[in-house]
């Protein structure tokens, strides 16, 4: 999984697999590839942070966890693979940032994002194919919770975009007089259309505070 790794994150991630927690993880995790169809590829699953240099980050979006369905996971939160229909979340992403900053994107491949210094975080890296939130015990949010405490220390005037309950959680990790916290309900249906998304307006929020630090904005 660490194939690859671009060298602000090799240190850090090749760390935590020394870590004991991340030692019971991965013996899940070598049971569920073999025995289930497990997405993202494992050789994705380190995507966000391949695609989002620490030293170019500026803004952190933590969701849930990857699509599960066939072909669509690429290892960066809410991103799906350049041709593939975009999910329902996905779709209410882009209607929010229409709405709000006047961009529509032609790709739900949202590398271009993490190019520019967005990292595309799940608060669980991998899920079984069909069954959303299915990894959510098996270890991953210790391992979130070790990378936003990293850049939480190293980093100042980051922007950290939580969305849904289980990116709600790990607000208490970040100190909010040196970064910036947004928080809304999570993109999909079921959250957006009881009104905990729409009209956030956090992609200009986003923008807004970066240019007011003297950073260069993220042209979504």
């Amino acid at each position: 999984m660490l194939e690859n790794l671009n060298e602000d994150w090799a240190g850090f991630l090749a760390h935590q697999l020394e870590q004991e927690y991340f030692q019971v993880l991965s013996k899940e995790l070598v049971l569920e590839y073999d025995q289930q169809v497990v997405f993202p590829e494992k050789k994705d699953v380190f995507n966000a942070f391949n695609n989002c240099p620490l030293s170019k980050l500026k803004v952190v979006l933590v969701g849930q966890d990857p699509y599960h369905g066939k072909g669509q996971a690429n290892g960066l939160g809410f991103s799906v693979t350049a041709g593939q229909k975009l999910p329902p979340s996905l779709k209410n992403i882009f209607k929010e940032l229409k709405s709000d900053a006047g961009a529509a994107p032609n790709s739900g491949d949202l590398n271009y994002w993490a190019n520019q210094g967005v990292l595309l975080l799940n608060t669980v890296l991998t899920v079984r194919e069909g069954v959303a939130n299915s990894h959510k015990n098996i270890g991953w949010q210790a391992f979130t919770k070790a990378v936003i405490q990293k850049i939480e220390t190293e980093k100042s005037g980051v922007v950290f975009l939580l969305w849904g309950g289980n990116a709600h959680k790990f607000e208490k990790l970040i100190d909010a007089e040196k970064h910036c916290i947004l928080k809304s309900g999570h993109p999909s249906p079921l959250s957006a259309n009881r009104g905990f998304w729409f009209g956030n307006k956090h992609f200009s929020l986003t923008n807004s505070y970066l240019k007011s630090i003297g950073k260069s904005e993220i042209k979504w």
